[in-house]
């Protein structure tokens, strides 16, 4: 049997599972690549980035997983809220939002992971 770094448990060379990706501490889950920040088995039916400057739409849920979900929750992005779209960036990258009174900039690939409807 092979050593990790910190001892014979070989928890710090190949996280907690060991070598081979079993274990929590490997893989994505539920069908998540590494580096994506969304899960590919999960489809949006119709998404932030798609709505066009002055829209006011309802969040019905975020499709994003670890810290891009953490980041949209903190920022104030829920399920049920209502935000309206301000303005897009000249090369349709960055989007402004308003969420209640706050003002929001967000990537197109983050707004992608949030599931609208029309209000």
């Amino acid at each position: 049997m092979r050593r990790g770094v910190f001892g014979h448990k070989g928890f710090g060379k190949w996280g907690r599972g060991g070598r081979h990706g079993k274990g929590p501490g490997r893989g994505h889950g539920h069908g998540q690549g590494p580096g994506l920040g969304c899960c590919a088995a999960c489809p949006v039916a119709d998404s932030l980035n798609d709505c066009p400057p002055g829209t006011t739409c309802r969040i019905l849920r975020l499709m994003g997983c670890g810290a891009v979900r953490r980041r949209l929750l903190d920022l104030g992005i829920r399920p049920e809220r209502e935000v309206t779209v301000l303005r897009n960036a000249p090369l349709n990258d960055p989007i402004e939002l308003m969420v209640g009174d706050s003002y929001i900039v967000i990537r197109r690939r983050e707004a992608a992971q949030i599931e609208i409807a029309h209000v």
